[in-house]
Parts: structure tokens; sequence; C-alpha cells
């Protein structure tokens, strides 16, 4: 089930979203749901990542030692 949503760009960049909807051929709802999808994808890695280094408890290894544990 879908939820129509509404939203208000700037000028610039509904011009790029209809230019990349024309290019894709495809609808300008798809173009949004794609970016926005991406967009909560890199933020749950991001959090995951700031979670991590925030962590006293989780180990930090040097470049040189994860290479060495990789085998390369």
């Amino acid at each position: 089930m879908s939820t129509a949503i509404s939203v208000r760009l700037p000028k610039a960049l509904a011009n790029q979203l209809n230019s990349i909807a024309e290019e894709t051929e495809r609808p300008r709802s798809y173009i949004i749901q794609k970016a926005l999808e991406s967009y909560i994808e890199d933020y749950a890695d991001l959090q995951v990542a700031l979670d991590r280094l925030h962590d006293k408890t989780d180990p930090v290894i040097s470049g040189k030692e994860l290479r060495k544990s990789l085998g390369l």
C-alpha cells in the first residue's frame, strides 16, 4: 500500500527532477522514492558508524591490521 505525500521543492531542484524523469522515462514519484530509499539507507549506515565510533568497548584496528586480517 502506498501513501501520497505532498512536498514543495525549490524550482531548480524540481527542474532537475523533471530532467531525470524524462531522461530515464520514469515517473517523478519513482525517482523521489528511490532517492529517499537511498538517503534512508545512508542515514542508517551513518548512525551505525557513529554508534560504533562512540562505543569505547569497540576495538579500533589500524589499516595495516585490517589488510593483514584480510590476507592482503
